[in-house]
């Protein structure tokens, strides 16, 4: 499989198992499985063919690590707008983690904090380097430091995603750094 195939089938994946499954004819189980043949049967017949070697390469590949197949089912690690458990168990995050964001939010960050807007949770990166790959998707990239550790002390909960990026409800403006 190609490069450009590669990417397109997982924007569309991603599409599907994280924001619109019933678009194409799926129904995700509480925890955002759904049965490989399910998946692979909904790709034909919305005209994105892939066979089970094709879809377990692009699981794979993808560089952050979206999708997690376990068995004969499928799921996307976070970012769901659809309601889904990922029944992820709290964990204690590092004194650190970091936001990607860009100049025209930081005066609403600055307000509100970092709030999960349609997703479920606020998505932090364990470095900066992640967070500045994520800040640049929508422009010039600004990086926010989150004192997680201080906001654990303080009881806010923390889960980590299969692929390493780091959920929490909301992140109060107190806990942010602009970094340099």
């Amino acid at each position: 499989m190609d490069d450009r195939r590669t990417v397109k089938v997982s924007k569309y994946l991603s599409k599907h198992l994280r924001h619109q499954p019933e678009r194409i004819g799926l129904v995700l189980d509480p925890q955002g499985w759904v049965a490989v043949d399910e998946l692979l049967g909904a790709l034909a017949r919305n005209g994105m063919p892939l066979t089970r070697v094709e879809l377990d390469h692009v699981v794979a590949v993808n560089d952050k690590r979206r999708f997690t197949i376990d068995g004969d089912r499928i799921r996307a690690n976070q970012g769901h707008t659809v309601r889904v458990d990922l029944d992820l168990p709290p964990a204690v995050p590092p004194a650190f983690l970091y936001h990607g964001t860009v100049a025209g939010s930081l005066d609403a960050i600055r307000a509100e904090g970092l709030r999960p807007m349609a997703r479920h949770h606020v998505h932090l990166s364990p470095d900066r380097e992640t967070a500045t790959r994520v800040g640049a998707r929508r422009g010039r990239p600004v990086v926010l430091a989150v004192d997680a550790g201080a906001m654990h002390r303080d009881g806010h909960v923390f889960r980590v995603s299969a692929n390493g990026v780091w959920l929490t409800d909301a992140v109060p403006p107190a806990y942010l750094r602009l970094r340099g």
